[in-house]
C-alpha cells in the first residue's frame, strides 16, 4: 500500500459518537474489535486495509487484548505495524484499548489478576504496539482469588505511572462492580467503562443489573459478540453452512440451533427486512438502542463487512 493520509472528510463520514458515562470522553457508536482476523495468521495488508478503512470512516476506538491472535500478542503486534506504517501521525485522535487477565504465558504469572501479571502485560503490549501509552486498560476478568484490592491498585498505579488514561473492566459480576467503582472514585480514577456481552440473545448485563448499576454510577457499557458469534447473521436462518464455524463446532455448537432459535432468528430476519435492513444490522441497532449503552465492538474479516456494520450507525 502507498503512503496513507487519512480520509479528510472521515468526521463526516456518518459515524456518531456518544459520551462515555459521566466522562469527557466520546466513543464512536462502533468501534472495531481486533479479537479475530489481527493475528499472525492473517494476512497483514488485508487487516491493516480494515484498520484504515475503519479511521477513514470516523471509527477513533480500536480494541485489543493481550491474547488477541492467534498467535497471543499477534494482534497487538499487527496494531503496532499499523501505528508505524500509517497512523503515527493521527496518535491523539485515537482511542486505543488493551486487557489482560486470560492466560497468557506459563506460570503462575501469566494469568488473572494480580498485580504482577496486569502491570508485566501492559508493559508487554506496549512494546508490541509501539506505543508510550493506551488510552484505555481492562481487567479483562474478575479473578475470585485474587483480593479486588490487589487488582483494583494495580489499575490505579498504572494510571498514575502515565501507562494509561483510564480503566475499564470486562465480565466482572455485579457485586465486585459495585466494589470495583467504589475503590476507584476513592483513589481518583473513576471506572470509565464496562466491556459485557450483550445482544438480543445474552441480554445477561440487563438482568443481573450491570447496566442498571453502570446508568446509575455514570460508567460507560460497551458490548461485545453483539453478532453472537454469528447467530445474528442471515448465516444460520436456513439451517447449519458445511464452512460455518457451527460446523466446526467451533465458538458454536450444532445443539445450539434448535427449532426454536431457529424460529426466532426467521422471526427477527422478516422484522429486519421490513425495515430494509439486514438480520447483522438489525442486531446491532438494537444494542444501540438500549439505555446506558455507549458503543458496540464489531469484527470484521474484510473492508466490505466492516462496511455493511457501520451502516448501523447511519
Amino acid at each position: 500500500m502507498s503512503n496513507y493520509l487519512a480520509d479528510e472528510k472521515r468526521y463526516e463520514n456518518g459515524m456518531q459518537y456518544a459520551r462515555c458515562g459521566r466522562s469527557g470522553v466520546l466513543l464512536p457508536k462502533v468501534s472495531l474489535g481486533l479479537w479475530h482476523n489481527f493475528g499472525g495468521i492473517d494476512p497483514y495488508e488485508r487487516s491493516r486495509g480494515i484498520i484504515r478503512y475503519a479511521f477513514d470512516h470516523g471509527v477513533t476506538h480500536f480494541d485489543l487484548a493481550n491474547n488477541y491472535g492467534p498467535p497471543y500478542g499477534s494482534a497487538e503486534e499487527t496494531f503496532g505495524h499499523v501505528m508505524d506504517d500509517d497512523l503515527k501521525p493521527y496518535r491523539d485522535e485515537l482511542f486505543i484499548s488493551t486487557k489482560a487477565g486470560y492466560d497468557m504465558w506459563p506460570g503462575p504469572y501469566g494469568d488473572w489478576g494480580s498485580r504482577k501479571y496486569l502491570m508485566a502485560s501492559l508493559d508487554q503490549s506496549l512494546k508490541r504496539m509501539h506505543l508510550d501509552y493506551v488510552d484505555l486498560f481492562y481487567s479483562h476478568r474478575y479473578d475470585p482469588e485474587t483480593p479486588l484490592e490487589e487488582t483494583l491498585q494495580a489499575l490505579v498505579d498504572i494510571v498514575r505511572q502515565g501507562k494509561a488514561l483510564y480503566v475499564g473492566i470486562s465480565r466482572w459480576p455485579l457485586e465486585a462492580t459495585k466494589t470495583a467503582i467504589s475503590y476507584l472514585r476513592q483513589h481518583d480514577v473513576p471506572l470509565l467503562i464496562y466491556q459485557g456481552r450483550l445482544n438480543m440473545l445474552d441480554r445477561s448485563p440487563q438482568e443481573e443489573g450491570i447496566l442498571q448499576l453502570c446508568q446509575e454510577e455514570g460508567v460507560g457499557f460497551i458490548s461485545f459478540s453483539p453478532l453472537a458469534q454469528g447467530l445474528l447473521t442471515d448465516r444460520y436462518l436456513n439451517g447449519i453452512p458445511k464452512d460455518s464455524r457451527m460446523a466446526k463446532e467451533k465458538f458454536l455448537r450444532h445443539e445450539m440451533l434448535t427449532p426454536e432459535l431457529l424460529g426466532q432468528l426467521q422471526a427477527w430476519n422478516a422484522q429486519a427486512k421490513a425495515e430494509g435492513r439486514s438480520m447483522a444490522e438489525y442486531a446491532l441497532r438494537w444494542i444501540l438502542q438500549q439505555s446506558g449503552v455507549t458503543s458496540v465492538l464489531v469484527g470484521a474479516s474484510s473492508k466490505e463487512q466492516l462496511a455493511r456494520n457501520l451502516k448501523t450507525n447511519e
